[in-house]
């Protein structure tokens, strides 16, 4: 079955469709705290067509931590949070997005996959439904858990900002 993910940032939504346009999931998210932009360096999250490159985590514990797109071998909980205050946790799977637009998300300074733009899981307590990430899509971790079971590699992905 064809799929396709739509991310609004202004609904701060991520919506997963069939091929006819039919919602099959919807999910709160969070997007970048800075708005949408597409520059290398501006924390902001990328606009246009894009695809899921690399899904990373398969079979990983929930609340597993990653860095680099490795596990660290840690399951994020409060002794970890009061350890590192502020980190931008990335948990449980993550969705490496690529950019579809030359010029626009991809090659150059504005190449989404080279600025390491993910759907990602995050604490359980990260608010979600307003922006607060430094570029990337955070999504609750069963949440980002369902959807991964149910896209496959180079599924396509729409962000706007409306």
């Amino acid at each position: 079955m064809k799929l396709l993910i739509h991310i609004s940032i202004k609904e701060q939504a991520l919506t997963l469709l069939d091929g006819a346009g039919k919602v099959l999931r919807s999910y709160a998210v969070s997007t970048a705290a800075k708005g949408p932009g597409e520059i290398a360096g501006s924390f902001c999250t990328p606009r246009g067509r894009h695809l899921i490159r690399a899904k990373i985590g398969t079979g990983e514990a929930l609340n597993t931590v990653f860095a680099g797109r490795r596990p660290t071998g840690e399951i994020y909980g409060r002794e970890l949070a009061e350890r590192f205050p502020g980190r931008d946790w990335i948990l449980t799977r993550i969705l490496w997005l690529s950019g579809c637009e030359p010029g626009r998300n991809r090659l150059g300074g504005v190449d989404t996959m080279r600025r390491y733009i993910y759907i990602h899981g995050s604490p359980d307590a990260t608010p979600m439904g307003r922006p607060g990430s430094i570029g990337c899509i955070r999504m609750h971790n069963a949440d980002l858990v369902e959807l991964f079971d149910l896209v496959p590699p180079y599924t396509p992905v729409d962000i706007s900002a409306d």
